[in-house]
């Protein structure tokens, strides 16, 4: 398996980003981990990232329960973003709603959903395997 230089966290629960964070550590595969707390916070920080020129994350982690912007609303504005770079997005959500699922596909990211509680399994079989 690559070894992922930068990954990102969009969630707002200090649990489920403490859980997730623990477990890439523990993969070994991560280098490093950028938390946002929310769809928006995300976004600016992406935004920032590109206009500093600096690598964006290689995979993203998405919550769809947040405050402020919701999973949906970042995955919207992350479309309008020109970016050469390939990042994989893996939705985490406790959301098991098959509107939601059907709804990722979408997004082209319906087999990357992850419904929580995640383990270190569930990330080996879904995040370090694609």
């Amino acid at each position: 398996m690559k070894k992922i230089n930068l990954a990102c966290i969009i969630e707002d629960d200090p649990t489920h980003v403490y859980i997730t964070k623990r477990f890439l550590n523990l993969s070994g595969l991560v280098e490093s981990i950028l938390i946002c707390s929310n769809g928006k916070d995300a976004f600016d920080k992406l935004k920032s990232i590109i206009s500093n020129g600096e690598r964006l994350p290689e995979l993203i982690l998405l919550d769809l329960n947040m405050p402020i912007w919701d999973g949906w609303q970042f995955l919207d504005a992350f479309k309008t973003i020109p970016i050469e770079q390939k990042i994989q997005i893996f939705i985490v959500t406790s959301s098991d709603s098959e509107a939601d699922k059907e709804r990722a596909k979408q997004y082209n990211i319906n087999s990357n959903y992850i419904v929580k509680p995640i383990t270190l399994e569930k990330l080996k079989e879904t995040v370090f395997a694609a």
